[in-house]
């Protein structure tokens, strides 16, 4: 079983916001796999289906950004599933160009504090995770305002691309090749 979590903020004024783009995956591969995300259940809504064969919990916390970890480690104790092999966090980055993708199979939170928070609940930083370039921070503008704030036009027919790549590369990853993943889109759009 995998539980697949794309990171952001609930309620409504929050839709469509960079710091949502975890969310926004999330939607992407319900609609493409047919699984709603609408139980409530570990502090989060979630949908329970199959991609490529594999049993899959698809995840949106609903404790904000910041306190993402409580309702992961929630529903990784449920379903039993260690995060090394089977939890995959999809969630946004300013250091990546605007639909972008950067997968890896570990590492740090690299200052992004839903990261943090889910590092902290897991005690592990050894679980693949998709991040999705929202495009840097202009100078001047406060990184909060940013993050919350949404995309020009332009940037979110770039970001509509971006959440078809993530979600072909975590159909990629259920069927064990993450390694071809981070090949293919790892590298920088042109």
């Amino acid at each position: 079983m995998f539980i697949i979590a794309g990171l952001g903020n609930p309620s409504r004024k929050y839709e469509g916001t960079r710091h949502n783009v975890g969310f926004d995956v999330i939607d992407r591969i319900s609609e493409k796999y047919n699984i709603p995300v609408d139980t409530k259940k570990h502090l989060a809504l979630i949908g329970k289906g199959v991609i490529e064969g594999q049993k899959v919990v698809l995840v949106k916390p609903q404790t904000y950004m910041n306190l993402s970890g409580e309702s992961i480690r929630s529903v990784m104790d449920f379903y039993k599933t260690d995060p090394s092999g089977g939890l995959i966090v999809i969630y946004d980055d300013v250091n990546l160009d605007t639909g972008q993708l950067r997968i890896r199979e570990k590492g740090s939170a690299g200052g992004h504090n839903g990261m943090k928070n889910i590092i902290a609940h897991l005690g592990t930083q050894e679980f693949p995770r998709i991040r999705v370039g929202v495009g840097e921070k202009p100078a001047g503008y406060d990184l909060a305002d940013y993050v919350l704030g949404h995309f020009s036009k332009a940037e979110q027919e770039r970001m509509e691309e971006g959440y078809d790549r993530a979600s072909d590369a975590v159909r990629m990853i259920l069927s064990g090749d993450i390694g071809g993943a981070m090949s293919r889109y790892n590298r920088k759009i042109e």
